[in-house]
């Protein structure tokens, strides 16, 4: 088990980092979808709010591939998951596999550092 968390931390942190840098540096190619997906990216785009999702994609990249508060970027990258979940699932479902995979991905790096969270978990305090 731990050499498949240690892989799936390494293609997390790669994955963030690319898609990441990518919001800056624009290397991927890609036209904004047709219906509610593209107007829903549009506003996005147009508000510069995909700045800080970049950010919040790019920072726990990369400290997920150099193994430094991997739980810190865990917590960052939980809500972008869920944002990137749920837009597929709802706007554009094309995406919904690799969707799927970062969730798995997450899910194998946070069970290997579950114990950095058993304060969140606790029943009572």
């Amino acid at each position: 088990m731990r050499i498949a968390s240690l892989i799936a931390r390494y293609l997390l942190g790669l994955i963030f980092l690319v898609f990441g840098l990518n919001g800056f540096l624009h290397f991927l190619p890609g036209p904004i979808p047709p219906g509610v997906a593209g107007q829903f990216l549009t506003a996005l785009i147009e508000s510069h709010y995909v700045v800080v999702i970049f950010l919040l994609q790019l920072i726990p990249g990369i400290l997920l591939l150099v193994n430094f508060y991997v739980p810190l970027a865990l917590t960052l990258l939980a809500p972008v998951i869920a944002n990137i979940f749920f837009f597929h699932l709802l706007m554009a479902p094309s995406g919904l596999p690799m969707a799927i995979l970062v969730i798995v991905l997450w899910s194998l790096v946070f069970y290997s550092a579950r114990g950095a969270f058993a304060g969140i978990f606790a029943r009572r305090t």
